[in-house]
């Protein structure tokens, strides 16, 4: 339920409605914005009856929330949420590019990409320690040594770090590497475990749509990240299983509009997993700027020729900063800034 309080309603009419609602087993989550404060009830909000609210003094309004997932909704969040990844805005006004390898390989392999990620002006980068492959026999990442590796390229160009954490055991890793974002991948959208362990941390998390998920899904995924208590959430449509064998995955560019209208949190596209080639990614990554994305999420790699995972769908250092100066002007157009 969300009970929406008058304009100047006073501190002591607010701890009221709040008082009611605990009263009620329900926990409550304030929004105070510049004109007005909603307070949101989580929890069985059928015991609660928008009338009994609406009669307290300083209440305008007390409506129920017919969808599951409410913190991330944006009913009791109009304004667009920004996340901070060390002073770096990923929503908002600005599109954020983050690039790099889809694998950490060796430490020169990653030195190279890291200077290559800030040569293209892209001030976020990617890169996979721990990797989930559909074969038991093919490369599965370096692991810890993998983090070690992408740390010490990234310092050098003070670019934050963005890796994918399969495991929940490893949590406590990824927190001693620092690492500055964490992504959940489309096979463990649904890991509710691992989820709820990363909703209590203090850390950005990108969350993957599952490659068969309805958007509803995706949003009570991220609901369970958000009912940890991490409000940091980034939502990243990366393709979704279809019917076609053309392409890797099916970019749904039209997630992007009805995300940006069902949730205040910021929306990114990984076109290099869509196409699953190359030379779809600059088309794919238009159309997503284009949609109203917040950022890209986009492979790239010193020598696409000889890398270890997903060789094919990997820009070169040349093609990246060719496509930044491309994507640098629909954001400008669409009057935002890119990078």
């Amino acid at each position: 339920m969300l009970v929406i309080m008058n304009r100047g309603a006073s501190e002591a009419q607010i701890s009221a409605v709040v008082e009611k609602i605990r009263a009620a087993g329900l926990t409550e989550h304030l929004s105070k914005g510049v004109e007005r404060t909603i307070i949101g009830a989580i929890g069985e909000e059928r015991k609660l009856e928008p009338e009994a609210f609406e009669l307290l003094p300083g209440v305008e309004q007390a409506l129920h929330i017919v969808k599951q997932y409410k913190i991330v909704a944006r009913e009791w969040h109009p304004q667009d949420s920004v996340v901070d990844i060390r002073g770096i805005p990923l929503g908002g006004n600005s599109v954020q590019i983050i690039a790099g390898p889809c694998s950490v390989e060796t430490q020169e392999q990653m030195d190279l990409a890291a200077a290559g990620v800030a040569a293209a002006g892209c001030r976020l980068m990617r890169g996979g320690a721990f990797k989930p492959r559909t074969s038991p026999y093919a490369f599965q990442g370096l692991g810890s040594k993998g983090l070690e590796y992408f740390r010490h390229a990234a310092d050098k160009h003070n670019l934050p770090i963005v890796t994918e954490l399969m495991d929940v055991r490893m949590l406590e890793t990824f927190l001693e590497w620092d690492v500055d974002v964490i992504q959940i991948g489309t096979r463990n959208m649904q890991n509710f475990d691992l989820l709820k362990e990363v909703g209590r941390v203090n850390k950005p998390v990108i969350l993957k749509r599952g490659m068969s998920a309805t958007i509803s899904e995706w949003l009570m995924a991220a609901e369970y990240i958000a009912a940890g208590g991490n409000h940091n959430i980034i939502f990243c449509e990366r393709g979704v299983r279809s019917f076609e064998t053309a392409y890797r995955n099916m970019l749904d560019v039209t997630a992007i509009p009805v995300l940006k209208r069902e949730t205040h949190l910021p929306v990114i596209v990984d076109p290099s997993h869509a196409g699953g080639k190359a030379w779809l990614v600059p088309a794919l990554s238009r159309a997503a700027v284009a949609a109203g994305a917040d950022g890209l999420l986009v492979e790239m790699h010193p020598n696409p020729c000889e890398a270890w995972c997903d060789a094919d769908q990997a820009l070169t250092p040349q093609e990246l900063q060719e496509l930044v100066a491309v994507l640098r002007q629909i954001a400008g157009t669409l009057g935002r800034s890119l990078c």
